[in-house]
């Protein structure tokens, strides 16, 4: 009888740890991002593509949507997306960006969606139940237009549109009848960039304003203790320095009244495996927790080969509007899971960087080492999709690992545009000697399409060795940009920083070259910054080096920079902060 209600007690008990909620998530988000649409950018290799998202929080789901994927999502948790199958464009559109760049409102107890277009036949479509997929025209042709558009309900309930994408025009703001959707007005100039001033908005991969000037795009507001804080995307698309600014003003629309611009990037992620944090929208959980997502760049295969990634956002006592990607392309905590003050995530490390590599096949120069070396833009392929090509990382000794995110490349992918019936299938390994295994995940019989993989294991494991073996995949090379493993590799973290200089350009405040003494054992610095000693809100994730070209400050203010080292165990202190004239 005892040997009976001890069967039945651990029964349970796995049962419980089988059903334990995954705590974390990991940028790039992983959804099933669609192949690019159009021919004419695949001269390079077919490959997925989106960016310009927007989520809204309608009814207590997420609801997200974004450039060209021919529908949309909806998660309950911003964990599990569900995607929807809906063409927004009517016959009479000679387009094909089936909703590119999507401006998503609320209005009441409805959802409106609108598209991207210079034209003035583009439909208002409004749903009562998006989860459903039921949506029908409010608009037929809302005659306005705009590019880039996005919509914006106030406490009040009067009803604006702000659009805007140009290197040479502002981005404007104008109030829209709630009945006839007609402008009230005149559309008027909201901001236009200030790169004379503010270092990062620098059109260029070095913010040095050549080949073009920056644009300004990717509108959004947000309403926080009576101010309203306007967003921009800025310089380019394709730089990892592609941020959102903000703007703060006490009436939704500028042109007649004060604003003032925040010195830095509101979203701003310039270095790590993923980078960039642009053209994006903020939005509340059910816990009224803020959360800003934003485009990420790849931008290899073509300049608008880009992704998604989702990071915590706030307002700090002086209503400073913050977004911190701080190890944003780590495992993050989801809603559930986030306290406020408390850290973004579990402080789990990357434990296999640059670490040795082994694989099956390797086609060209493809080279194994790039799954490993912490940017998306590389990548190792294999010289077939067979179900016999492997990748295995050796983290160097015992490491604890915690999760693992599987990022594949497109290899001489094949489809164009939406896809709803692909997947992928394998297998992960561990090992502690190399030679017998255990199978830590099984996705054998998997049945979605998860370009970005990502794994939180039920327990920890302490392993050396974690081998991917191929089973299916749904087009192309097998072929992974980022094998990446998290955990705490059980040494000594690194020592603190030490000797941080910061060389403030004389004819140019807007730059600085910084500079510091090597720690040895560390793989990467994050050097924070801001201009105010309590408000380091912005991060830049350096790998390798000691020094780091800047250009990205206000030239009329005071700044305020520190840094720490990282390495497979964790973070060291952060450095006394420097204060730069």
């Amino acid at each position: 009888m005892k040997k009976t209600i001890l069967t039945i007690f651990l029964f349970i008990s796995s049962l419980a740890v089988f059903a334990q909620k995954q705590k974390t998530y990991c940028n790039p988000i992983n959804i099933d991002y669609g192949y690019t649409p159009f021919e004419s950018f695949t001269e390079w290799g077919k490959h997925r593509a989106t960016a310009d998202p927007v989520i809204v929080n309608y009814k207590g789901d997420f609801y997200l949507f974004s450039t060209n994927q021919w529908g949309y999502w909806h998660s309950p948790d911003m964990l599990n997306w569900k995607f929807e199958e809906r063409k927004f464009l009517r016959p009479w559109n000679k387009t094909k960006d089936e909703l590119c760049a999507p401006a998503v409102g609320i209005l009441g107890d409805t959802m409106v969606v609108f598209g991207s277009t210079y034209t003035k036949n583009f439909t208002l479509w409004m749903s009562t139940n998006p989860k459903a997929n039921e949506w029908k025209p409010l608009v037929d042709s809302l005659e306005i237009g705009g590019w880039d558009p996005a919509f914006f309900t106030d406490d009040d309930g009067r009803f604006y549109m702000y659009n805007g994408s140009s290197n040479n025009y502002p981005v404007y703001g104008v109030e829209l009848d709630r009945k006839t959707f007609k402008p009230k007005g005149t559309r008027m100039p909201m901001y236009i960039l200030e790169s004379w001033r503010y270092g990062w908005q620098r059109f260029g991969e070095n913010m040095d304003n050549t080949f073009l000037d920056p644009f300004i795009e990717g509108a959004w507001m947000t309403k926080h203790n009576g101010k309203y804080y306007f967003q921009y995307g800025a310089p380019g698309t394709e730089f990892s320095g592609y941020a959102d600014g903000v703007v703060v003003g006490s009436k939704p629309l500028f042109y007649d009244t004060q604003f003032t611009p925040q010195s830095d990037p509101l979203s701003f992620k310039a270095g790590g495996f993923s980078r960039g944090a642009g053209h994006g929208a903020t939005f509340e959980d059910n816990s009224k927790n803020y959360w800003h997502v934003s485009t990420s760049i790849i931008c290899v295969k073509n300049t608008w080969e880009r992704r998604i990634g989702i990071w915590p956002t706030g307002f700090d006592k002086d209503d400073v509007m913050w977004t911190n990607t701080a190890f944003g392309d780590y495992p993050l905590y989801l809603p559930a899971e986030r306290k406020e003050g408390g850290p973004a995530g579990p402080g789990w490390m990357l434990i296999n960087y640059k670490k040795p590599v082994t694989v099956s096949s390797t086609l060209g120069s493809f080279n194994a080492n790039n799954a490993v070396d912490e940017s998306i833009k590389t990548y190792w392929s294999a010289k077939t999709s067979n179900g016999n090509e492997w990748i295995q990382t050796d983290l160097g000794s015992l490491a604890t690992v915690n999760a693992i995110q599987i990022n594949y490349a497109d290899q001489d992918a094949e489809f164009l545009g939406k896809q709803t019936n692909i997947y992928h299938q394998y297998k992960i390994l561990s090992s502690t000697d190399g030679k017998k295994w255990t199978t830590l995940v099984d996705k054998s019989k998997n049945k979605t399409d998860v370009p970005h993989d990502y794994i939180e294991l039920e327990k920890p494991v302490k392993t050396r060795f974690i081998k991917m073996v191929n089973i299916h995949m749904p087009t192309g090379k097998f072929a992974i940009s980022g094998l990446r493993v998290f955990g705490n590799g059980n040494g000594a973290k690194p020592d603190s920083v030490k000797n941080l200089i910061v060389l403030r350009t004389e004819k140019d405040k807007r730059s600085a070259y910084i500079k510091w003494q090597p720690v040895d054992n560390a793989f990467a610095y994050n050097l924070y910054y801001g201009t105010a000693p309590d408000k380091l809100y912005n991060c830049i994730m350096i790998h390798d080096l000691n020094e780091y070209w800047f250009k990205a400050m206000d030239l009329k203010k005071t700044y305020y920079f520190s840094i720490e080292a990282i390495n497979e165990n964790g973070i060291s202190k952060k450095t006394a902060i420097k204060t730069v004239e």
